[in-house]
């Protein structure tokens, strides 16, 4: 049985960026992605704007996610936003970069970092053996044991939490998905959209599409089509805990692709309508959350308390999308929050840590720090803590939050100043 230091779960933004912390800190480790390409939402989901690094004209986030990013514009001659604007909408402080690009880089920066990586794999169990985890992955020539001394869970769905047999709370209705793509084949500015607009509401009010397939709801297909489909329709009931979930949730993205393409090809001027790109999976806001160790409140969050124990801080606005629109809410001036390591252990646990959207917080707190950037800040705290307690034999609670700091700091990471410290 192959024995490691530490399994990362999941090769998304927290994952990937997990990995390459945990190996460059020295530990032997593995990375277990379930699709063929590194990323997650921000490549095989077409997210490929992450946010927000800056808060309030300062760096907020930085290290090995920012890394990632910045590298991806320097091949492709990219440009960053001006993020001294504080009063600009938060979506102008996105950074648009090349998924191809950032994904092939991500596979050159975990392999430098000495970690093995498995593509095309998915965690199959885990139990505690008493100086760590017996790991099961599910290859395509079967099943695979493992022995780690830590294990990250970076699923997004908290699935290794799950399987190692700690409690995941689920919503009870969770918010839309979104089937990113890109249209094509028309002249934008050849069209009627007032026509088009008025056939698009009859069309919703006869049934044959639904007011939730476009996240702006009635008046949503000017903006469809001027800016080319992208990050905008809305995949309704839809939830992410389980492969029968998930496969109900393409079918039901793909199902609203078609209903659109069938419509907006019957108007005028888009009779050479196109699918020019579809991402391979529906994209994914809010699925299993861990009970921690400790919670995130959206008062916690709105507030910028500065945790005790907190490992990075994240920057977003409260962003729950709703059926039909998104609840969007500035943060007050000045308020950067901060993510503690609590927030990242499971409830009872030893040896176990998540990292990305499904940390312990209430649901407005999550449609927040869900972002990619955190995620990569979480990532980036999941593998230095985890290499750290395994290195020295320790539980990652044990840790002095000061040495978590300091391993993060040399790897170019920005760390909250702790109360008293």
């Amino acid at each position: 049985m192959d024995q490691y230091d530490v399994v990362v779960v999941g090769g998304g933004t927290a994952g990937t960026v997990a990995a390459i912390q945990s190996g460059r800190a020295g530990a032997r480790t593995l990375l277990v992605e379930k699709n063929g390409m590194l990323g997650g939402t921000l490549t095989v989901g077409g997210v490929n704007f992450p946010a927000l690094f800056y808060a309030w004209g300062r760096q907020v986030i930085a290290g090995i996610g920012w890394e990632l990013v910045t590298a991806t514009l320097g091949e492709t001659d990219g440009d960053l936003p001006d993020f001294s604007d504080v009063e600009a909408p938060h979506w102008r402080h996105h950074i648009s970069v090349d998924k191809a690009v950032f994904a092939a880089l991500a596979d050159e920066a975990v392999l430098g970092a000495g970690v093995e990586m498995l593509l095309h794999a998915m965690i199959a169990g885990a139990a505690w053996n008493g100086d760590g985890w017996d790991v099961t992955v599910c290859t395509k020539s079967g099943l695979q044991p493992v022995r780690c001394r830590v294990l990250i869970d970076c699923t997004g769905d908290a699935n290794a939490v799950s399987l190692a047999g700690f409690p995941v709370d689920q919503p009870d209705e969770c918010q839309p998905g979104t089937l990113a793509l890109r249209i094509g084949g028309y002249d934008v500015d050849a069209l009627d959209m007032d026509r088009i607009s008025d056939a698009y509401k009859a069309a919703v009010r006869e049934g044959v599409l639904n007011e939730t397939d476009l996240w702006q709801g009635l008046d949503a297909a000017p903006g469809f089509l001027r800016g080319h489909g992208r990050n905008s329709n809305h995949v309704v009931g839809i939830y992410a805990a389980t492969s029968e979930d998930r496969t109900q949730a393409e079918i039901e993205g793909r199902r609203l692709l078609l209903r659109l393409y069938r419509f907006f090809r019957s108007q005028p001027g888009l009779e050479g309508l196109r699918i020019e790109e579809i991402c391979p999976e529906v994209g994914i806001r809010e699925g299993g959350i861990i009970r921690g160790k400790k919670t995130i409140t959206h008062d916690d969050y709105w507030g910028g308390r500065v945790w005790d124990d907190a490992v990075c801080y994240s920057f977003y606005p409260i962003d729950l999308h709703l059926p039909v629109g998104v609840d969007t809410r500035r943060l007050p001036g000045g308020v950067v929050p901060t993510i503690p390591r609590g927030a990242m252990l499971p409830e009872g646990s030893r040896g176990l840590v998540a990292a990305g959207r499904c940390i312990s917080g209430d649901r407005l707190a999550n449609s927040a720090y869900r972002v990619e950037a955190t995620c990569m800040a979480t990532g980036q705290a999941a593998g230095a803590m985890a290499a750290l307690s395994a290195e020295r034999g320790v539980d990652v609670e044990a840790l002095p939050i000061g040495d978590v700091h300091d391993l993060l700091r040399a790897h170019d990471a920005v760390v909250p100043d702790l109360p008293g410290a």
